[in-house]
């Protein structure tokens, strides 16, 4: 069928949000995730500890995850938000799938990389899922990350070290493209400078205790964000949906 400028609409604004947040432990990933709108854990590791929250059991292979998102699209529920803790879990589940599917021992034995390319049919498969309960059931996707620190090889300064995302950079790269926000979760760190003698001044990080979101990238770290959110933001949801419904506010039709 012809396409013309009769099919044209004007977007509804903000959409259910899908949020990618990373960090090192025990910073409060889970516990953010936890304060969403009626969420519901695809947990495929067990870091739930003594939050109450209603979840899936504990996932142990990429065809249960996936089964465990047809449920929530097929059948009626209340659950507005879907949370896989953790992605970087998850992957070696979806390698295992990799390596049934191909009679492999390990996902290096394809070579050349090749394992991880189709890996990415899984993760594709998986981001799909997401979207549909997204554009059906109206829910937000938040996915839970640990963050590693790997070198950057940047094409215009010398490589340094960042914070990245634990997963592979294929897949890394894929799921990142797919989220509305990748938000880097750390403690807030502030430097004093010290008198070193003779004339110096010896620079030292404070951790302030302050736990907080980073909603656009820096040299130490990877973050992103489509709706023009503040660069910092208080670690908690409601600092987030504040944020975002601001934004919504002043700019109702798309964001």
């Amino acid at each position: 069928m012809a396409i013309s400028l009769s099919a044209i609409s004007r977007s509804a604004g903000i959409s259910a949000p899908r949020i990618l947040i990373y960090s090192d432990a025990g910073v409060g990933k889970t516990t953010l995730a936890a304060n969403a709108p009626a969420p519901v854990f695809l947990s495929t590791e067990d870091g739930l500890g003594k939050l109450q929250v209603d979840a899936f059991p504990l996932l142990t292979s990429y065809p249960q995850v996936i089964d465990a998102l047809t449920a929530l699209y097929h059948e009626e529920h209340s659950f507005k938000t879907v949370v896989i803790d953790s992605l970087d879990h998850l992957e070696p589940l979806i390698w295992e799938q990799v390596c049934s599917e191909h009679d492999k021992g390990c996902i290096e034995e394809f070579g050349y990389g090749k394992g991880y390319v189709e890996a990415l049919n899984h993760w594709r498969n998986l981001l799909s899922w997401l979207n549909a309960l997204r554009s059906k059931k109206g829910m937000a996707i938040i996915l839970i990350a640990h963050a590693e620190i790997k070198r950057f090889e940047s094409p215009e300064v010398d490589s340094y070290d960042r914070y990245q995302i634990k997963l592979h950079k294929r897949a890394s790269e894929l799921v990142q493209e797919s989220m509305d926000c990748v938000l880097f979760a750390n403690y807030k760190t502030v430097i004093n400078k010290e008198d070193a003698g003779f004339g110096k001044k010896k620079a030292r990080g404070v951790a302030t205790g302050q736990r907080v979101l980073y909603t656009e990238a820096r040299p130490a770290f990877v973050a992103k964000n489509r709706y023009s959110l503040p660069p910092e933001l208080p670690m908690s949801w409601e600092a987030f949906s504040q944020a975002l419904n601001a934004i919504n506010h002043n700019h109702p039709q798309g964001a």
